[in-house]
């Protein structure tokens, strides 16, 4: 593919102010996006069943734990319209009104769910209005990720678009890395009565100080440059979401096989090892949630060493490393974390890690590279939020029945390898996509 205005070989510039804002902007949404869903998602897998499933919990705590770990799963559904929605916006009014939306919406959610009552408290309306602000959650997050990783994208110089690429994606362990370390803060201070009483709550109420900083910064920053030439050139489609459909299809479909090993590879991660180290292997909770800081902390440095290197070696070839790697390491990985030692768990997800970053870094310059400028937002939007319903929505239940069903953990290994194969095949399909010019074409 031909390359545009700036080669590969040119010396490096600056980062200017207006891209360091672009990238903070970027990087600070997804933060707090990630966050929302990480608090969820780990409070999921040890206490929310019990506060909001509460008479099955009693009776059936296998049942009720696949069913809470579904929650995560229910707001996969409703991400493709979230993608839809703010991808039809995004292509029409903007990059940036759309991710001020998505952020507020998500954040609300967050809070009003630290504010719910309990099943004790109002019986089954509990788990209903749950699920209601789990479904809002969904939405807005369908819409985050495409507007963040095209503004990061769309103002990088042509050599660095994988590095630029990569801020978005590293919201997602740090991100984790603030959810974790909040919650063993708290596992520390507080006794496990004072935690299920009132504790739990805390986490979720604080979103809305990140989502004050989040809407600031995110306010400041400058519509993409592709966006603006869009609307100079009065480019865009009159129904981008038609033309989408009608000219490529493939590409949203190879774009969610893309992603499919590596959401539910990074679900084990977030939130089914958490619930299964404290479960199964009777692991002290402080120690399991201080090894998942650490591991998202490897997870952060090699998706940034997966969009660097995506620049050097391609964007294809960064991928089918990370994905080989995660697929050798799922059994050695479930040996050492079925010892029950709990440094030898903590080794085993941070070498997870190596493999999720090199197959996520690379993802946000890949798919913007696949689609053109007037249907780019709904196209990467809507192929990940395809992905992530087939890989991570439901990766915890499916992970969590086939232990209930064959009481071997290597069952949940070969359940990764085979979507590690899938996704594996559908990068290979994809013709690299580096240095592809990405402003607006001319039918």
């Amino acid at each position: 593919m031909t390359s545009s205005s700036t080669s590969v070989g040119q010396p490096k510039q600056r980062v200017t102010r207006e891209e360091r804002k672009v990238l903070a902007g970027t990087l600070v949404g997804t933060t707090i996006e990630w966050y929302d869903f990480f608090i969820f998602a780990q409070l999921t897998a040890t206490v929310l069943a019990g506060l909001f499933l509460t008479p099955l919990s009693d009776s059936n705590p296998g049942l009720a734990q696949i069913l809470s770990f579904a929650l995560i799963g229910i707001s996969f559904l409703f991400r493709p319209l979230g993608a839809i929605v703010a991808g039809h916006l995004g292509d029409r009014i903007g990059r940036k009104a759309v991710l001020v939306m998505t952020l507020l919406l998500m954040g609300g959610a967050t809070a009003l769910i630290g504010l719910l009552p309990t099943y004790a408290q109002i019986g089954i309306w509990a788990p209903i209005l749950l699920i209601l602000f789990r479904i809002i959650q969904g939405f807005s997050a369908g819409g985050e990720w495409g507007g963040a990783a095209l503004m990061a994208v769309e103002h990088a110089p042509v050599h660095r678009r994988g590095l630029f690429g990569a801020y978005p994606q590293i919201g997602v362990p740090i991100g984790m890395i603030l959810a974790t370390s909040l919650l063993l803060l708290l596992r520390t201070v507080l006794t496990e009565d004072e935690f299920l009483a009132w504790g739990w709550r805390i986490p979720f109420l604080l979103s809305v100080l990140l989502i004050v900083v989040g809407y600031l910064i995110r306010r400041s920053v400058a519509e993409s440059p592709v966006f603006k030439e869009m609307a100079q050139r009065k480019a865009e489609s009159k129904a981008p979401l038609r033309e989408l459909f009608r000219n490529h299809t493939k590409n949203v479909l190879l774009s969610a096989a893309i992603f499919i090993g590596n959401n539910a590879a990074g679900y084990l991660l977030i939130a089914f090892f958490i619930s299964y180290a404290t479960g199964r292997l009777e692991l002290p909770i402080q120690q399991v949630l201080l090894a998942t800081v650490l591991a998202s902390f490897g997870w952060l440095i090699f998706t940034m060493v997966g969009g660097w290197l995506s620049d050097k070696i391609g964007r294809v070839r960064t991928f089918q490393i990370g994905y080989a790697w995660v697929f050798v390491w799922m059994i050695p990985m479930f040996l050492m974390i079925d010892t029950g030692d709990i440094v030898l768990y903590g080794v085993a997800l941070f070498v997870l890690t190596i493999g999720l970053g090199l197959s996520y870094g690379p993802m946000s310059a890949m798919y913007a590279e696949m689609f053109p400028a007037q249907v780019r937002y709904s196209g990467i939007s809507i192929g990940y939020a395809l992905g992530a319903i087939l890989g991570g929505a439901f990766a915890a239940t499916v992970a969590q029945a086939l232990l209930e069903a064959y009481e071997w953990s290597g069952s949940v290994a070969i359940y990764i390898m085979v979507l590690c194969v899938i996704s594996f095949i559908g990068v290979s399909l994809v013709k690299e996509t580096k240095g592809a010019p990405l402003g607006v074409s001319h039918h």
